[in-house]
């Protein structure tokens, strides 16, 4: 028992430790939404829906399975790494870490959640009130087991080419399954909740709540099993991964910045980790545009190519801190050839299969060729200029490639960080196919040439402000990524009160949910004549409320996201200010 009490404190000193500034406040911020979920799940426990309980049981275990391997990786701030030279057994280690996971806002929520079990077997009497303690217990063991076991997997299978492109098409089905949830509800809605979420592990704690005691059994041995799975997995974790000898044929280039072109092209086809990149991205925009075919409908189809595009650049948009500290090759490289051949290497991979994409499904599902045509090279070269844009100005410091180790997912600690520089490169991104879009809607192919000017202008002009910037500012980018603080900003949001920076993390993780969903999506819908349609709320409005709930849902996110911009520039005038200028000033020697 001792190792496992030493890494409990030493989750719960770095829980402490981590109570302020930004993680503080993200960490807020996804306990208040995981506990308006929990709500929901007790809420369907105490209305007494056996099957939509079950349901909900299976989606929680789903996002504990996928979540962290979607996320990169999920909470590894104790990493087996960390313990190597301690002299641990395998399964002494894997027992300690175990215990520090349940040590957490996930898990506490988790068993928030779990609680449906003891409301549940209470309706059973005494007997189902006492059996819900160990099913509790045991349903959330395997929640967080599973995350354990499912993070290893991906760690093991990323050390090879097929494993990363495997990876990369179930973590990005599994997450455009996610943002297309809302077809999974109306198939549910026509054939009701399918009895086989009473078979999955998810639902063995309610079968034991109800006097299935083998159930319980089953859980239990389950729970055993994972963990030995996860302690065969750490042991395996800190092997050398494989390496393929195959000699490489020697770079032939032009120019420094085709020789850059050929070095980002042979980094894509060798480092797993943007082979990952580029098949999840594929896999999300073919699965998100197939999705609704579930319930017959076609019409997103042709969107699966610009997509594919928007999420490949989301993906990538921090592709100068993927570099790590060999940045420093990068600044000797003269002009901005750089950039140019970042970009050419970027196109040469994303742009055909685009197009390969676009052209088969526009074809399947006859849809609009004037509008996705016009789209598609606005996109790509909006992307093309929005990659090394972002990256140079908003850049997170990544992990040198060659100490990634066990996950080579998680090439930052800053995944923070990282998950705001890919949600702003989503929206940056598909703002620039607004004119051609626009202009395709209106005038049909009149779009094409729009789309094909507006890509060309973001692509020279993006690229440009982006060698500028690197050849400007290139020493600070370097420090940063050495460093992993940005000189003279870092913290500048730490400088505000504790309220202040709750509204400012508040208002940019969910001001996206009134914004856009319940916002832009729930017009379109009421547009369209959907009434009462899964979980957007102005379609379960009366028709003179329509209107005005999603003008009031646009109107809420933006408020959000101009308070959470608001309290971001008092933070930079603050840093800015003389006193505080002063405050920073070393002391002298």
């Amino acid at each position: 028992m001792a190792v496992e009490l030493t890494l409990v404190r030493m989750k719960l000193a770095l829980l402490r430790h981590s109570r302020e500034g930004k993680q503080g406040a993200m960490t807020s911020t996804g306990a208040a939404l995981g506990v308006v979920l929990a709500g929901g799940t007790l809420w369907l426990s105490v209305s007494g829906d056996a099957g939509a309980l079950a349901a909900a049981y299976a989606v929680w275990m789903l996002g504990w399975t996928l979540g962290p391997v979607v996320m990169g990786g999920g909470d590894e701030s104790l990493r087996p790494e960390h313990f190597s030279l301690a002299g641990l057994k395998a399964h002494r280690l894997a027992g300690g870490l175990l215990a520090a996971a349940f040590v957490g806002t996930a898990p506490l929520v988790g068993l928030a959640a779990l609680l449906g079990l003891a409301v549940s077997g209470g309706r059973e009497g005494v007997a189902g009130l006492l059996t819900a303690v160990p099913a509790i217990v045991l349903q959330l063991a395997l929640f967080v087991l599973l995350s354990k076991v499912a993070v290893g997997l991906l760690g093991l299978a990323l050390r090879s080419r097929l494993g990363a492109i495997g990876a990369g098409l179930i973590n990005g089905a599994v997450l455009a399954a996610g943002c297309q949830i809302w077809v999974f509800l109306a198939a549910f809605d026509q054939s009701g909740v399918p009895a086989a979420v009473w078979l999955l592990p998810s639902g063995w704690g309610l079968l034991a709540v109800r006097g299935d005691l083998a159930a319980l059994a089953a859980l239990a041995v389950l729970d055993l099993l994972l963990l030995a799975a996860w302690t065969v997995l750490l042991s395996r974790r800190s092997g050398a991964p494989r390496t393929s000898g195959r000699p490489r044929r020697s770079i032939a280039a032009r120019g420094a910045g085709g020789a850059v072109a050929a070095k980002e092209l042979r980094t894509w086809s060798r480092d797993l980790a943007r082979n990952h990149q580029f098949v999840f991205a594929l896999s999300f925009g073919v699965c998100f545009a197939a999705a609704p075919l579930i319930i017959g409908w076609d019409g997103m189809l042709p969107a699966a190519g610009p997509i594919f595009v928007v999420m490949a650049a989301s993906m990538t948009s921090n592709l100068y801190g993927t570099d790590g500290t060999a940045l420093w090759l990068t600044l000797l490289t003269p002009d901005g050839d750089d950039v140019r051949g970042r970009q050419h290497a970027w196109l040469a991979v994303i742009a055909p299969a685009a197009l390969v994409i676009t052209v088969v499904t526009t074809a399947i599902a006859g849809g609009r060729w004037p509008l996705v045509l016009a789209l598609l090279p606005a996109l790509l070269g909006g992307a093309a200029g929005l990659v090394p844009l972002l990256s140079v100005y908003g850049l997170i410091p990544g992990t040198d490639p060659a100490r990634r180790g066990g996950n080579p997912l998680r090439v930052s600690d800053d995944s923070g960080g990282l998950t705001g520089l890919a949600y702003l490169m989503l929206a940056l991104v598909a703002a620039t196919g607004v004119p051609a879009g626009l202009v395709a809607s209106s005038y049909g192919w009149a779009g094409v040439p729009t789309g094909t000017a507006t890509g060309l202008l973001c692509y020279w002009a993006l690229g440009r402000l982006a060698g500028h910037r690197l050849r400007a500012r290139g020493p600070e980018l370097l420090q940063t990524m050495r460093t992993g603080r940005r000189p003279g900003t870092a913290s500048r949001l730490a400088s505000l009160p504790r309220h202040r920076q709750a509204v400012a993390w508040t208002g940019f993780g969910l001001g996206a949910v009134p914004l856009f969903p319940q916002g832009v999506v729930a017009g379109i819908l009421v547009a369209n004549g959907f009434e009462r349609h899964t979980w957007f709320l102005a379609t379960y409005m009366p028709p003179g409320l329509r209107w005005p709930v999603v003008t009031g849902m646009i109107l809420l996110g933006l408020t959000t996201y101009g308070m959470a911009f608001l309290q971001a520039r008092r933070a930079g005038l603050a840093a800015n200010h003389p006193r505080s200028l002063r405050a920073r000033r070393p002391a002298p020697h």
